[in-house]
């Protein structure tokens, strides 16, 4: 078996299209400040090539090994867009029902004129309306991430079926007895 330093491009503990990855990470902004991070001994699972990642960072990703580490920055192109001044949008506060609590930062789900639900918060409540801001908090800005492969091993048909990471055993149960139609 092939020590995993040398394992190259396509090796099985080398990240690619297919694998289950398995990494730690911590997230930082151009200020330096950690706004997320995953927790010691719980890396963060997903399946590469199937869009679950951010995609500046999943590019980053191809390619690296288990025990890798890597600092990675993300573009907003390719992490969140870039900030939309036209996503900020002011609503007269008779449209929110009465009482509702109305708080800076609070997330709301929007739905438009077809139903469809859109994530806002808001940024500004005045006695006459509310300021939603439609683009994702980190819009705009560059990603920093810090990361460490620390697993990869092929997907399982049933994972790459289902579009997610089972669990350690690579078992995942449906209770079919409920389900029609599967």
């Amino acid at each position: 078996m092939a020590d995993q330093e040398n394992v190259g491009a396509g090796g099985e503990n080398t990240v690619q299209d297919g694998s289950v990855v398995h990494f730690e990470y911590t997230l930082r902004l151009d200020s330096g400040e950690v706004i997320d991070h995953s927790i010691e001994g719980e890396p963060l699972s997903y399946i590469h090539g199937q869009g679950q990642l951010l995609p500046g960072l999943e590019r980053e990703l191809t390619g690296m090994a288990v025990g890798e580490s890597k600092n990675v920055s993300v573009e907003p192109e390719d992490a969140y867009g870039k900030y939309d001044p036209t996503a900020v949008q002011a609503f007269p506060r008779s449209l929110f029902p009465e009482g509702m609590p109305l708080e800076v930062g609070m997330v709301l789900h929007v739905p438009d004129r077809e139903g469809n639900l859109y994530e806002a918060y808001i940024q500004e409540v005045t006695d006459e309306e509310v300021v939603l801001n439609f683009n994702h908090p980190l819009a705009g800005q560059r990603l920093h991430f810090s990361v460490r492969i620390t697993g990869v091993r092929p997907a399982t048909p049933e994972e790459l079926e289902h579009g997610h990471v089972h669990g350690e055993d690579s078992h995942h149960h449906h209770d079919h007895s409920t389900e029609e139609g599967e």
